[in-house]
């Protein structure tokens, strides 16, 4: 059973079936796409693919984090047959379907911001940011936005100028979209040496105040844009504490705090939401996104917010053909239902555990993994030249994820500067398969860094 298996290569990569269509993928689809596995699935179940020449891979990346449910999960796969039998699509926005109702009640219950609450659906996760910066503009009646360095949005114009790497995401690109203000993200690692990490909590919080200063008024400010952890910036986890601080500094100037959770939600950082520890913690957001893992793999995501704020666009101010569409809407369900029922917001905090412990012995043995870190199963490790300077190696990730992919394990880098590597990889996954892929990347460290 393909679910159950681990991984085996028994060709050079690409082989010859994968390198054939990889070659026809030059001449068809434009390289700015990009791919880096060096190979083409087949068919996939769970943390598991096989590509066109039999080769079976573990998959650590999940389609960058929409596959916490696994690949193919059959009760998902029956949901979406159930509901193609029925209609394929009708417009929220001209008759009204259960699918989008039923599922934006969940969410409603689900989503841990204050008080009543109401969805809307859209189609991709740039989307959802687009949508709850339009409506958190529309409510306030201010037109500024302050993001943060190492923040990654989407690639619509909007959501680009909120990202904040350069290449590849915005180089040439430009003119950017107005009313958009960055301040610094506090990259506790990173953080000025010899400050404690309580000292560089209020440090971080001092910028976010001075930038008031220097950069737009809070009173222009509609939003405050954050990621519960970084994704493309490398798996950065804010302290608590800062978020806190971040949330009196909303309702000082009453600016809404939006959270996104396009990659951080369904599971992947030991909650349901990553924004339930800052509820708990008395910080809760006025606005969420959410996308990636909400429908296994259907295109789907969703902007959840307090009711008085996603009423305030008037009829046809938002909404679109697709959004909601009624199979990815069933799909949705059935992924929460299962998710909840299966415990996967506790079996992420397994594999967290699993994992870091091996991390932070790499850590000890390896000069070179200069931090690791994690929030559930959402979890990274940075190299670095050598612990002192802590100058990225961005180099030694590269060869380190080329050679763990030749020996079956699909992993991906992120950082501003690339030299992290994160992990996503799907929640169903066996202890098995789990000691596994660690073996198969200590041999890659073993082999590339010191």
């Amino acid at each position: 059973m393909l679910g159950k298996s681990l991984p085996k290569i028994i060709t050079a990569l690409p082989g010859p079936k994968s390198k054939e269509v990889i070659d026809k993928r030059k001449t068809a689809i434009p390289g700015g796409v990009g791919c880096s596995a060096p190979c083409v699935i087949k068919r996939g179940e769970g943390a598991m693919f096989e590509d066109l020449d039999g080769n079976i891979f573990m998959d650590w990346v999940g389609g960058i984090g929409v596959l916490n449910i696994g690949y193919s999960h059959p009760e998902v796969v029956e949901a979406a047959k159930a509901q193609c039998e029925k209609y394929f699509h009708t417009s929220i926005n001209v008759v009204h379907y259960p699918e989008y109702i039923e599922l934006a009640g969940k969410l409603n219950e689900l989503v841990p911001i204050e008080g009543p609450k109401k969805t809307m659906f859209i189609n991709s996760g740039a989307e959802a940011v687009e949508n709850a910066v339009k409506i958190a503009r529309k409510y306030s009646k201010r037109p500024d936005i302050v993001v943060f360095t190492g923040a990654f949005h989407g690639r619509t114009l909007l959501t680009m100028t909120m990202t904040a790497k350069v290449k590849p995401y915005k180089f040439g690109m430009g003119p950017f979209a107005p009313g958009v203000h960055r301040c610094e993200f506090p990259y506790m690692y990173r953080r000025p040496a010899g400050m404690s990490e309580a000292d560089a909590v209020q440090f971080y919080l001092n910028k976010l105040e001075d930038f008031f200063l220097e950069y737009t008024a809070p009173e222009n400010v509609a939003a405050i844009v954050m990621e519960p952890v970084q994704g493309e910036g490398g798996f950065i986890i804010p302290p608590i504490e800062y978020i806190k601080g971040v949330r009196e500094i909303c309702n000082k100037y009453g600016i809404l705090l939006i959270a996104d959770e396009v990659q951080t939600g369904y599971c992947r950082t030991g909650k349901m939401f990553a924004s339930e520890y800052w509820k708990e913690a008395g910080a809760a957001p006025d606005i969420m996104t959410s996308a990636k893992s909400i429908a296994g793999g259907l295109p789907i995501s969703s902007v959840t917010a307090k009711a008085e704020i996603m009423d305030a666009p008037g009829v046809g101010e938002i909404g679109g053909t697709y959004c909601g569409n009624p199979v990815s809407a069933a799909a949705a369900l059935k992924v929460i239902e299962i998710m909840q029922r299966d415990k996967l917001a506790d079996r992420a905090n397994e594999i967290g555990k699993k994992c870091m412990e091996r991390f932070n012995q790499w850590k000890e043995k390896y000069e070179m993994v200069g931090d690791v870190r994690g929030l559930g199963s959402m979890m990274a490790i940075e190299l670095v030249k050598d612990k002192a300077s802590k100058a990225p190696a961005k180099e030694e990730v590269n060869k380190i994820i080329a050679e763990t992919a030749k020996n079956g394990l699909i992993t991906m880098s992120s950082g501003v500067k690339g030299n992290s590597i994160r992990f996503l990889m799907p929640l169903v996954i066996t202890d098995e398969q789990i000691d596994a892929g660690l073996d198969i990347l200590q041999k890659a460290f073993d082999q590339h860094i010191k």
